[in-house]
């Protein structure tokens, strides 16, 4: 026992010397940097905290999260991200196209009846609410005052938005997916959930229960992973599962086919209300009865896409070649309607597929039960409302307001829909890495083939001749090879035709830039890599070391 005394005493005093030694080495300039740069630690940890919790949804998003998991509170998440995009391209479009264009308007002549709410034709196509209303004369509010290119800030404008929203979801990819698939474990740990999760600060006793349901179910789900279920089948057995499943991707298939045939036809004959009412029927009518989640999303995602595929395709080879005075403003139009029918299904879609369906379940047949929330489903739904957006942004600026306005009905919608008719989901699981595969979808193929439309549209198609800020030009890209004309007869903007010269126009130069991506991507994948190896030996390190300790201590510690 004397002997143990003397080697704790001995390590109680080499820390005591050493923490002194740190103590007297630091002087007193140091020591108040160090304590300011510690109280403005915490004032800026303080102060963000409070921000995170006036966020928008902050509560609803925990109760949520609390009551129904992060499987469901994903789908609020998601739709909470795409109305932060809408918000972002609604003040961009209005403050660099919408408010010049108030300057150079001319008076609205039409009579506004309420119909055109539902149709958006009539008195909304004189208005700034689409292309063929703004001017393609340069804005000056005095004679030799500044002036404002409309034509520029219009391609400008829609072109640096779209940028934008490209490098927003390639980095948020990059993080979601490194977060959740390179290292997902240094996130899932049970043991520091319940260990460090807790807050102490909070005293509120709702406050409190609302921290212990999501810490219950934060558990749950983590249990969830680590206890699957392996199902052993036999060799009929998967047969006959690769069997349904072909069936069920040929039938999607043939539904998408026959879906893109309707639309198209229908287009052909000019029954552009029709058509918006028929591309939903088919895409509300078949989206059921799939059990896997991303069989579920790749089978709609196929069969929505595809009616976008065919709508395009109509508005850019017949509705652009065709004689209309402004087949920007049509166009625009079509997206208006069918942005306006997919709300409507959304709505009507809470109200018989749970409210209904509730009813249905607790009185007249009880074995259905209570609905749980279809995430797949609704989650296609945003990403296909999203889709008509981006596309609809260069025929009518000022979508992006009626989609935002949308958006923020359909969250409190189904926000009380989920409350008030669904049940939690029978079977827990963590949604982190299908918030990856929601990003994917957006990404690919939604904002990839929008690009793909918007490209075509700028730089192959020729402007209408009577409205439109690019009327009377070959395509809407000729304004920004005009004004590089201009500027080449100005020295101080050389750099600028440079630019647009071999870079911009240069196949070579984006060529390079796409090698030095793939490099960049490889090298840090590497480095990935890398760091996933030295977090193995190090963790490997760790429990080496505190076996050795343990042996130490009951080394130390046992009885003479």
């Amino acid at each position: 026992m004397k002997k143990k005394r003397e080697i704790r005493n001995n390590v109680l005093k080499e820390i005591t010397e050493k923490s002194g030694r740190r103590g007297t080495q630091l002087d007193c300039c140091t020591q108040c940097l160090r304590r300011t740069e510690v109280s403005f630690r915490r004032f800026r940890n303080s102060l963000s905290e409070h921000f995170h919790q006036l966020w928008l949804w902050h509560k609803t998003l925990k109760i949520i999260g609390g009551e129904f998991g992060t499987s469901v509170l994903s789908y609020f998440i998601f739709l909470k991200w795409l109305l932060s995009f809408n918000i972002f391209s609604f003040l961009i479009n209005f403050s660099f196209i919408t408010v010049p264009q108030f300057i150079a308007a001319e008076p609205n002549n039409l009579s506004f009846t309420g119909l055109e709410l539902l149709t958006g034709a009539g008195y909304f196509q004189q208005t700034v609410l689409y292309y063929g209303f703004y001017t393609n004369a340069t804005i000056s509010k005095t004679e030799n005052g500044a002036s404002y290119n409309m034509q520029l800030a219009y391609i400008f404008t829609v072109g640096i938005y779209f940028v934008i929203c490209l490098l927003i979801l390639l980095f948020s990819m990059a993080k979601s997916f490194c977060r959740n698939f390179i290292s997902p474990q240094t996130y899932s740990g049970n043991a520091s959930k319940l260990l460090c999760t807790w807050d102490f600060n909070v005293t509120n006793e709702k406050a409190v229960k609302l921290k212990q349901k999501n810490l219950s179910t934060q558990v749950k789900e983590g249990l969830t992973d680590v206890h699957k279920e392996v199902q052993n089948f036999s060799v009929t057995e998967r047969l006959v599962h690769i069997l349904l499943h072909l069936g069920a991707w040929a039938a999607s298939l043939g539904i998408a086919v026959a879906a893109c045939s309707g639309v198209y036809f229908l287009s052909i004959n000019n029954l552009e209300v029709r058509t918006d009412f028929a591309a939903c029927f088919w895409r509300r009518i078949f989206p059921h009865g799939l059990q896997l989640l991303v069989l579920f999303l790749c089978r709609n995602i196929i069969l929505k896409i595809s009616i976008i595929g065919i709508l395009c395709y109509y508005w850019l080879d017949i509705v652009a070649e065709s004689k209309s005075q402004c087949w920007e403003t049509l166009i625009g139009q079509d997206i208006y309607r069918l942005i306006l029918v997919d709300f409507i299904f959304c709505l009507l879609g809470s109200f018989f597929g749970e409210f209904l369906r509730r009813i249905i379940g607790t009185t007249v047949c009880v074995s259905l039960g209570v609905p749980e929330f279809d995430i797949a489903r609704n989650v296609l739904d945003l990403i296909y409302a999203q889709t008509l957006t981006w596309i609809g942004i260069l025929f009518s600026p000022l979508l992006p307001g009626i989609q935002m306005i949308s958006f923020f009905i359909v969250f409190y919608t189904k926000k009380v829909s989920l409350m008030k008719n669904c049940q939690p989901p029978r079977q827990v699981w963590r949604a982190a890495q299908m918030t990856t595969f929601f990003m994917f979808l957006l990404f690919f193929p939604s904002l990839i083939g929008v690009l793909s439309v918007i490209a075509v549209t700028v730089w192959r198609l020729k402007p209408s001749e009577e409205c439109g800020p690019f009327r009377g030009l070959s395509s809407m890209f000729a304004a920004v090879s005009e004004w590089i004309k201009i500027l080449e007869n100005y020295t101080g903007s050389k750099w600028v035709v440079w630019i647009y010269n071999n870079l911009i126009t240069s196949e070579l130069f984006f060529f390079i830039l796409s090698i030095i991506f793939l490099i960049i991507t490889y090298l840090y994948w590497q480095i990935i890599e890398g760091r996933k190896t030295m977090v193995k030996l190090l963790r490997n390190q760790i429990v080496n070391v505190s076996s050795s300790f343990s042996f130490i201590l009951f080394k130390v510690w046992l009885p003479c």
